[in-house]
């Protein structure tokens, strides 16, 4: 590996903010349900970010995972980053690779919507992985922000997933996320018509503004195979009205590496959100100098609030660390 994949990202308020803030919370075995890989080779230059590794395979990405969760056991559930269509057979591969570096990992593979579905169903087979990620970026709706869900996971690949008995990783779009119509409607068809399909909703539902969360929920109770991620999402209301209203059983925490190693923190704002990063205007307020950490510890704390306001166990705090994810994905001994 090149020195450039060794760089250490973290920095000394980063160290200082963990221990501060999340040491005596992060528990012992940290599964990370939500995670990207990446082959440098496999990437269009407009998405590569020059503060991150240049490829993150195993051993890279595990560093990753250390520096977040420092002294932790980790896994977690990976899928190659964004990539070009035609890099996309070379990108799953890598993600292959990665996956078989450890007993404890899973992996997804990146679907197009024009993919066959008898072929996902070999390459999945064929790389060792254990379902489907899919992208709005890759529907032909423009703008792919606003696409409905069938744009870009058609009802195809549910039923594959639904014979194979895979795992869907859904990162829904629309202004309003969970609490848009068209999205509740297809997550609800898809989860009751194809049980043995197991779906995840990224992002804690994508509520990076929780308003969609408390509004949307409430309409996709009592779908036994539909869970959540936490992935990235720093508002701590949008975890806290999935353990409320879904039940803690149902949610994951998950890390969005690379935006995990990213500094700054989504912010809800009016009916949306948006996101300031370490080049935002923002840092320097009245009298004093902000230094923002990274994205994924802002991310942790507010996992931390949520389970304090819901007055979790560790029992429960761990079962949303490890022991649900551990559950949907079939890791043994656990």
């Amino acid at each position: 590996m090149s020195p450039e994949d060794h760089q250490t990202i973290s920095q000394p308020q980063d160290v200082e903010f963990f221990e501060r803030e999340l040491a005596s919370f992060v528990p012992d075995r940290v599964f990370d349900a939500h995670a990207h890989v990446w082959s440098d080779q496999n990437m269009q230059p407009d998405r590569k970010i020059s503060s991150l590794p240049i490829n993150a395979g195993y051993r890279e990405f595990s560093r990753m995972l250390q520096e977040l969760h420092p002294g932790r056991f980790c896994a977690a559930n990976i899928f190659h980053r964004i990539c070009p269509p035609q890099h996309l057979e070379k990108a799953n591969a890598w993600t292959g690779r990665q996956v078989k570096c450890h007993p404890d990992y899973r992996g997804l593979l990146i679907a197009v919507p024009d993919d066959d579905p008898e072929w996902l169903r070999q390459q999945v087979q064929r790389l060792g992985l254990v379902g489907l990620k899919c992208y709005h970026v890759y529907s032909r709706v423009k703008p792919t922000w606003e696409a409905e869900i069938p744009d870009y996971l058609p009802e195809s690949h549910i039923q594959m997933a639904d014979q194979e008995g895979w795992v869907i990783m859904l990162h829904m779009v629309k202004s309003r996320a969970c609490a848009d119509t068209s999205n509740i409607q297809w997550i609800r068809h898809y989860c009751e018509t194809y049980p043995n399909m197991k779906m995840i909703l990224a992002h804690s539902a994508r509520g990076f503004q929780p308003t969609h969360n408390l509004e949307g929920l409430p309409q996709l109770k009592g779908l036994n195979n539909l869970y959540f991620d936490t992935s990235a999402n720093c508002d701590a209301m949008a975890h806290q009205a999935i353990l409320r209203i879904i039940g803690h059983k149902r949610l994951m925490y998950a890390t969005d590496i690379p935006v995990s190693h990213l500094r700054g923190r989504s912010v809800a704002a009016a009916d949306s959100f948006f996101w300031v990063y370490e080049d935002s205007a923002v840092w320097g307020e009245k009298h004093q100098r902000v230094q923002p950490v990274l994205i994924g510890l802002e991310h942790l704390r507010s996992v931390k609030w949520a389970c304090w306001s819901e007055r979790l166990s560790d029992r429960q705090v761990e079962d949303i660390f490890w022991n649900n994810a551990a559950q949907l994905f079939g890791i043994q001994g656990t």
